[in-house]
């Protein structure tokens, strides 16, 4: 994985601090070669991987990516799913069942509502393939070596304690993709846990990490001392706190870090791009410099 990864809140207008920049946002990615351009400054700056949901605007960014494939040789796209929105809109313009049959095949919808919910507890993991593989359709023919699971399925699972699905999830991506599952979650120490019960090593999770505990559930403390004693590849997302903390104190904390193999960060402005890029690249060779 890269040490620095671009997202895509910013492109669909989520802040975690300021409803008028997320209108703001809106506005001005309205266009989809505007998204583009902001994920060609990023690359200038030598980040070659983009972690996006599957939004319907994601799928023409693809496109457009597919369409100059030697501009984009080397590019990265992890993608993250699935897109829960989505089908929050779809529940709510045509009800649940409306919902079901516009995503699952006619024989699987009709064999859950005559077989009742045992039958349709044996059809969960196929159902799960069948979304997965609607999903990843807009990224076909491009790079795709890490598909993360949303923390909205990923800690829905877990509360349920629907282990089974975690694994099946994990071993469909390495087989059908050839890819590295990938987990975000806003709970990283028990995720751990249960992927190390269910027999996965060295797991990729993208969670919260800064300085202030933003969305740390058990605290900071705790994830530092995950960090430092288990193996895990951690991505670090909300490392400025939603924004709450100077950039450079944020990014010396999260540099500084062990277990930390990639920080995940979005921007939406040439200057904080840059910024943020250069920071992480001299806290990092400071760090180096530090150990030597």
């Amino acid at each position: 994985m890269d040490r620095i990864i671009f997202g895509d809140n910013q492109f669909f207008g989520v802040n975690h601090v300021s409803d008028e920049k997320s209108r703001a946002q809106s506005i001005r990615f309205k266009e989809d070669i505007s998204i583009l351009k902001t994920i060609d400054i990023a690359r200038e700056g030598g980040i070659d991987t983009f972690m996006c949901t599957t939004h319907e605007r994601i799928a023409h960014i693809c496109e457009l990516i597919r369409a100059n494939q030697s501009q984009y040789a080397g590019f990265s796209i992890y993608p993250c799913l699935p897109y829960a929105h989505k089908y929050a809109n779809v529940v709510t313009e045509f009800g649940i069942l409306g919902a079901l049959k516009q995503y699952v095949p006619g024989n699987l919808f009709s064999s859950v509502f005559k077989g009742g919910v045992a039958l349709a507890s044996k059809d969960v993991l196929s159902l799960m393939e069948l979304l997965i593989d609607s999903e990843m359709k807009m990224f076909k023919g491009l790079n795709t070596p890490v598909i993360f699971l949303q923390n909205v399925i990923t800690d829905l699972l877990i509360g349920l304690r629907m282990k089974d699905v975690l694994k099946a999830y994990h071993a469909y991506i390495i087989k059908k993709y050839n890819a590295e599952p990938g987990y975000i979650t806003m709970n990283m120490p028990l995720l751990l846990d249960v992927l190390t019960d269910i027999g996965i090593k060295n797991p990729i999770i993208c969670s919260s990490i800064n300085i202030d505990g933003f969305r740390m559930s058990g605290g900071k403390s705790l994830y530092e001392h995950l960090l430092s004693t288990r193996e895990i590849r951690a991505i670090a997302m909300q490392v400025l706190s939603g924004g709450a903390v100077p950039p450079s104190q944020a990014i010396e904390y999260v540099t500084a870090l062990p277990g930390i193999k990639s920080i995940l960060f979005g921007a939406s402005s040439k200057a904080n791009i840059h910024e943020t890029i250069g920071l992480i690249n001299y806290y990092d060779s400071k760090s180096k410099l530090s150990i030597v």
